[in-house]
């Protein structure tokens, strides 16, 4: 692993403009030198890392992603670790957020939400595939790529199960969180992202969120009761699929199976789980891009075990960018670095600059007469732990779980007498009733 503190570039990557920011440091945009293809750059300060959580929420978001390979999850090319700073290189999606998408089109329309639905649902079936539960799955952690097509995003409170397990932590957005979560109860940590897609289908078919409320109380009674209405100009199929996703028994929702047999989702071909191959290792390596890495100075057997073997090195990298351009139609040329420096540390200093100076860019509001029924798209934001109606955490028990990552310990499992996995009783946490008091 390369390492290197140069100015404008790390590793065998050029850095560019700042693309985000977050509780960690910057995200950039980088160019990689071989390929001349763009990559983001998640810059994490050590300094900024400082908490155990914190430290422990970095390094499980870091091996979910290198565990998980999936056309429609995020791809994380490798790390780059220096005294002050942790760069994570991952894929670049210019599409923006699956919000953003929403808004612009005040709604999206049933056959294209369809075939959003079904990358969603097969990424997420993927992460259940290797016990990993996301429970942060909303449009903003939704992104496109220049294909159009969906990437899940941000592991930051995702977690890992076993067979069998149930989980405690209630966190995540609360819109998007489960009546199980929402009311402190053990959950079957599949079944509340179900929930999650069923209010992410809401939001694409309807253009706006089927539970909110400025009263977090009066929200969390409204998903505690499932009390939503559909809009008449959404057909009845996807009405009664989304009713199921929406089910408080988490006993009775619908799974990811039964949803694949459903009308609606089957009205178009569902592509994103026919072009998926569990095995990453049986894919046909693509010799013309292993005979042009070799040509850069790569050693052949160590690009192809390396891309056997799902390592995240700079020979990983190389052969998936270079994959990439190949899929497009692209030359496999490789880029002149004198340009790329010269082109990305302009673009970086132009950018910051006019950020500094508070004229960056910023996002246009549509106008909520545009939206349908003049509701608005509302960004929903996460917490680790959410909160309910009367400030105490629900669930007080596994308060802490979401700091050290284990959800109470060892969790309970299917069958014992810990909780209600159908999201009624249970000896700690509580239904907010309208005055914000807890009603146990």
């Amino acid at each position: 692993m390369k390492k290197s503190g140069k100015a404008g570039g790390i590793g065998q990557y050029v850095l560019g403009r700042t693309i985000g920011e977050g509780t960690f440091g910057k995200v950039k945009l980088g160019t990689h030198i071989l390929t001349g293809e763009t990559v983001a750059v998640k810059i994490l300060e050590r300094v900024r890392v400082k908490e155990t959580a914190d430290v422990e929420r970095v390094a499980r978001e870091i091996h979910i992603l290198k565990r998980v390979q999936h056309p429609h999850i995020i791809s994380l090319f490798e790390i780059i670790e220096t005294p002050d700073h942790l760069y994570i290189i991952m894929e670049y999606c210019n599409g923006g957020e699956l919000f953003d998408h929403i808004v612009e089109c005040t709604r999206v329309p049933e056959p294209e939400a369809c075939r959003f639905f079904q990358q969603i649902l097969s990424g997420v079936e993927q992460v259940h595939r290797i016990n990993v539960v996301h429970r942060d799955l909303k449009p903003e952690n939704l992104l496109l790529n220049k294909d159009k097509d969906i990437k899940i995003v941000d592991f930051g409170l995702s977690n890992i199960y076993k067979d069998g397990q149930l989980l405690k932590t209630a966190c995540g957005s609360p819109c998007y969180a489960s009546p199980e979560m929402i009311a402190g109860h053990w959950y079957e940590p599949s079944r509340c992202d179900v929930w999650s897609c069923g209010v992410i289908l809401f939001a694409l078919v309807c253009g706006y969120l089927p539970f909110e409320d400025g009263n977090t109380a009066a929200l969390y009674r409204k998903i505690l009761h499932a009390d939503y209405r559909t809009p008449r100009f959404i057909s009845e199929s996807v009405t009664e699929l989304i009713g199921r996703m929406l089910t408080t028994d988490p006993e009775k929702r619908i799974t990811i199976a039964e949803i694949r047999e459903h009308p609606w989702y089957q009205q178009v071909p569902d592509i994103a789980r026919s072009c998926f191959s569990e095995n990453v290792k049986e894919k046909e390596i693509d010799q013309e891009v292993v005979d042009k890495l070799v040509g850069h100075g790569f050693e052949l057997n160590f690009v192809v075990e390396s891309v056997r073997n799902n390592k995240h090195n700079n020979a990983t990298t190389s052969y998936h960018l270079l994959l990439e351009k190949k899929r497009h139609g692209q030359p496999l040329e490789s880029a002149d670095a004198i340009d790329l420096i010269s082109s990305c540390e302009d673009d970086s200093t132009d950018t910051e600059k006019a950020s500094e100076n508070g004229n960056a860019e910023k996002p246009q509001v549509v106008d909520s007469a545009s939206s349908p029924n003049g509701r608005l798209m509302k960004r929903s934001r996460r917490k680790k732990n959410l909160k309910n109606g009367d400030g105490n955490s629900a669930g007080d028990k596994d308060a802490n779980a979401g700091k050290d990552g284990d959800d109470g310990a060892a969790g309970a499992q299917k069958g014992r007498g810990r909780g209600n996995r159908r999201g009624r009783g249970g000896r700690k946490g509580g239904y907010p009733n309208g005055n914000g008091q807890v009603e146990v």
